[in-house]
């Protein structure tokens, strides 16, 4: 999927959307533009783009706003681009569902890594074969080919990096799975970002899954080590 994907860049300055652009293309990716939020918006839930790089200081509508909306209907992967510094500012990113972000000033070599291998995931995800159509779990239910997850008759909404560190989890089952491992399985193994990011994905998933998040019935913390998950009765 890599080279020939489509791109949208939602950001206003155009002295950063035309050289990004130029690199993108000559890399084979087409490339869409848009300068303001409402439009980014529009394109990202009507041209179906394999990524949208997404600034968050916009017009018409902040990258906030727009990471919502589109995570609403859409499992695409975002890369936020981010002028702010603050850890907070990060975590929100992610919490909105954002999968990486690059804090500007960047390098283009920087942001095409971290495009690559956002890409890679997604092909990776396509492509996996699975352990069947189903896996029961308790009270989960997991569809890896629809990637759909449901606790008790309801419809879990993952966001799209949650239901890869779920689906690595739940087909190691029992194993102790560690951090290094699940870096370079669902994030990459050329991953510039965060190392907290996993065990904030982590806690998404435990307040989703489990009945109290405090004592984790599924997920379980190997201390200094990585996560396991434990199965019980499985079908």
């Amino acid at each position: 999927m890599a080279m020939g994907s489509t791109i949208l860049l939602i950001e206003d300055d155009r002295l950063i959307v035309e050289p990004v652009a130029r690199v993108l293309k000559a890399a084979n990716y087409t490339v869409l533009m848009a300068f303001d939020g409402a439009s980014g918006l529009e394109m990202a839930l009507t041209q179906n783009p394999d990524l949208v790089v997404l600034d968050i200081m916009l017009p018409e509508m902040d990258g906030w706003e727009v990471c919502k909306a589109i995570r609403k209907q859409s499992v695409v992967p975002i890369l936020m681009l981010t002028a702010l510094t603050e850890e907070i500012d990060r975590i929100l990113g992610l919490e909105l569902g954002a999968d990486d972000y690059v804090a500007k000033p960047f390098s283009t070599r920087e942001l095409m890594a971290r495009i690559k291998a956002l890409l890679r995931r997604v092909e990776f995800d396509a492509t996996r074969a699975t352990q069947g159509d189903h896996i029961m779990i308790g009270d989960l239910k997991i569809d890896l080919n629809r990637r759909q997850v449901v606790k008790q008759g309801d419809e879990l909404a993952l966001r799209f990096k949650e239901f890869e560190l779920l689906s690595l989890l739940v087909t190691r089952a029992g194993d102790v799975v560690t951090r290094a491992e699940i870096f370079d399985k669902v994030w990459g193994t050329d991953w510039l970002g965060d190392m907290r990011t996993l065990d904030v994905h982590i806690r998404w998933l435990r307040e989703k899954l489990e009945d109290d998040p405090g004592e984790p019935r599924y997920i379980q913390t190997v201390r200094g080590v990585g996560y396991r998950f434990v199965a019980g009765d499985t079908k």
